[in-house]
């Protein structure tokens, strides 16, 4: 049994947690705390597998709060439980120490998994959370005229011996440019590149 904590300001959301996580027979509730006063001491009495950390609290904010936890009880798995939705928030929360965010409007099951997830020292996204994160990843990558040309080619069957004579370079020239994207776009192989170029319409 996974035992979480929660801090929250609303007492609907948290007494609507304790009661969806302690039925879902996987987790159970070993601590509430309604501010980050409260969460100081509730630590300090105990500290659970999970902490339920919102963002958005009376006397301070959990991203600052999440780094300090985590430096005084480094053993705690902190899953951001929020409804703040904005890309700089989620990167800060993750770059502070979070280990998961969920967002408040999650369904129940990815709330449960989320706390099964980062209780096993993994990394959690809510979907709506992942799909932001990703399509922003995709928004910054950086091609060059000429890897945005070598993919295309890629993308329409040529071999590296055929990419080599069209794009005039040698062939070890090529094979460093599509290293390179690969690299830039973390997919493992040239399968997965063509995959990737054709799903999103890059080239």
């Amino acid at each position: 049994m996974i035992r979480v904590q929660i801090v929250d300001d609303h007492p609907l959301v948290v007494e609507g947690l304790e009661r969806i996580i302690n039925d879902s027979g996987i987790a159970r509730i070993i601590g509430k705390a309604h501010s980050l006063k409260d969460c100081w001491r509730m630590l300090a009495r105990a500290t659970a597998d999970v902490l339920l950390l919102d963002i958005g609290l009376p006397d301070g904010n959990g991203i600052d709060a999440c780094a300090q936890i985590l430096k005084k009880y480094p053993g705690v798995k902190i899953l951001m439980l929020t409804s703040y939705a904005e890309l700089n928030v989620i990167t800060r929360s993750l770059e502070n120490g979070a280990l998961g965010y969920v967002l408040k409007n999650s369904t129940v099951e990815e709330i449960i998994e989320g706390i099964c997830t980062v209780a096993l020292d993994e990394r959690f996204l809510c979907e709506e959370v992942d799909l932001l994160l990703r399509t922003k990843k995709e928004d910054t990558i950086s091609l060059s005229r000429r890897e945005r040309e070598l993919l295309r080619l890629i993308a329409e069957g040529h071999t590296m011996n055929t990419i080599s004579e069209i794009m005039c370079i040698g062939y070890e020239t090529v094979k460093s440019y599509r290293k390179n994207i690969m690299t830039k776009l973390q997919v493992p192989n040239t399968a997965a590149l063509i995959k990737y170029v054709v799903e999103r319409k890059i080239v």
